[in-house]
């Protein structure tokens, strides 16, 4: 797959959603100094990934994958970290107890800096400037200014990437995820009165954990109810970051991509001839591909050919995003077309950027019954044609903002203006977030019996 490839590829081929640096000079000096940084991720872990991918594209485990819409410079902190870590581990918990197989951990975080926009510039008051692309490459503020393309920003990124992963690192294997605990933060959501729907299966996990001590299965005695493997995820938006990163396994000889275990193409960056899938296709991480409703049986053809040739399990996750009612107007035609490629896929749920609307208040906001409405479609869908869904990928956080509607704690319009703190995308809060999970549980569990009355 990658005799005649060369990280540098992808400059010979189309470029889009990218930045023109007007400081060429300025952009290769930092791109020179990243590259003699040391990777954030190393070749064992992604391959370790892969490997658990693997297992989920046969119905053995399932991915759970979310975090910010886009990581902020202003806003990083060690407690936001940890929230959106602690949901993710609750769950996390949910989903394993309802799935019967372990959940792959996949965080949206140290390294998700950069945003594709529908438009290359906006206009406020008459004024035309760039659009703010993401805090790796200008600043949010409308100012001539803010809004030019700083190389100097993937500098900041790689130091805020690697602090992350630090903290990760610690919180996963330093005992913050002991499953009791994990069950103890779980308990605190379902014992609200809104959320009595949810404390039965609570309620049964609880008596699962307490079977276990008994048989003395302690976190004292086994690591593995103590410790978590977490992965980190990004959108390769930004391919001079990436390239500067790109390492050369020194087990394999084969090359890596540094910045994060698991990269992603987006829906506007997958042109098949273009410069992200040439860059995506030469690197050995799990690679997800974001599938939407123009995407073409063609296309998939060429881009899984591209990506896979190779055709490995744990390699390539498609991303369907869709929007709630469309559904079924496009995922049967895309498993059709893996089917009869013969392809080995992850299948995963994007239920987030197919149902963004704009509410009355002018907030941009995702109301959490087209969300979960989404994902019940995606799992019918693959319970009617026999095959796995494997994950879901969600935009979520652990701080208690007001950004999309609905949910237990019933966010509406009138909310929104109260925490809406992103600068991109609207995000689920944690009280959605664990209440999705419950949800995304009961569609596993049918899932589940419908394979076992197939059998």
């Amino acid at each position: 797959m990658t005799q005649s490839w060369t990280k540098t590829d992808w400059r010979a081929k189309p470029r889009v959603q990218m930045p023109d640096y007007p400081d060429a000079a300025g952009l290769a000096a930092v791109e020179a100094q990243l590259s003699k940084y040391p990777p954030l991720v190393f070749a064992g872990e992604a391959r370790r990934l892969r490997s658990e991918l693997a297992a989920v594209s046969r119905g053995e485990a399932f991915l759970l994958q979310g975090g910010d819409c886009a990581e902020s410079f202003a806003e990083f902190s060690a407690d936001a970290i940890r929230d959106t870590f602690k949901v993710m581990l609750q769950m996390a918990m949910v989903l394993t107890y309802a799935a019967k197989v372990p959940v792959v951990k996949v965080g949206r975080m140290a390294g998700q800096f950069a945003k594709p926009r529908s438009a290359p510039t906006e206009i406020k008051n008459g004024v035309e400037l760039p659009s703010y692309r993401g805090d790796i490459i200008n600043e949010l503020a409308f100012t001539p200014e803010a809004r030019r393309p700083d190389p100097q920003k993937m500098l900041q990124a790689y130091t805020q990437a690697a602090a992350s992963l630090n903290l990760l690192r610690a919180f996963s294997k330093g005992g913050y995820a002991d499953i009791h605990q994990v069950h103890a933060w779980t308990l605190g959501f379902t014992e609200s009165e809104k959320a009595a729907a949810y404390r039965d299966m609570a309620n049964r996990i609880s008596d699962t954990l307490d079977f276990m001590t008994a048989a003395g299965l302690t976190s004292e005695n086994n690591s593995e109810l103590s410790t978590v493997d977490f992965y980190t995820s990004h959108e390769a938006l930004l391919l001079e970051y990436e390239e500067a990163l790109c390492r050369i396994d020194s087990t394999s000889g084969l090359p890596i991509a540094g910045s994060g275990h698991m990269i992603w193409i987006g829906d506007r960056t997958r042109q098949p001839d273009g410069a992200h899938v040439e860059f995506a296709r030469g690197v050995q991480n799990p690679i997800g591909l974001k599938t939407g409703p123009s995407t073409t049986a063609d296309d998939l053809k060429v881009l899984m050919a591209k990506l896979n040739p190779k055709n490995e399990a744990g390699r390539l996750t498609l991303i369907a995003r869709f929007g709630a009612g469309s559904v079924g107007d496009h995922l049967p035609r895309l498993i059709e077309t893996v089917r009869a490629e013969g392809a080995n896929v992850v299948w995963s749920c994007d239920p987030m950027h197919g149902n963004t609307i704009k509410a009355a208040s002018g907030y941009k906001t995702r109301p959490f019954e087209s969300v979960l409405r989404e994902v019940q479609e995606f799992f019918a869908i693959h319970r009617a044609e026999g095959t796995v869904a494997g994950g879901v990928h969600f935009e979520m956080t652990g701080k208690d903002v007001t950004e999309c509607t609905g949910g237990v704690r019933a966010v509406t319009d009138e909310d929104l203006s109260n925490r809406y703190h992103t600068a991109c995308d609207p995000r689920l809060n944690a009280s959605q977030s664990l209440e999705l999970a419950f949800l995304v549980a009961e569609e596993l569990q049918a899932s589940r019996s419908a394979m076992r009355a197939a059998i």
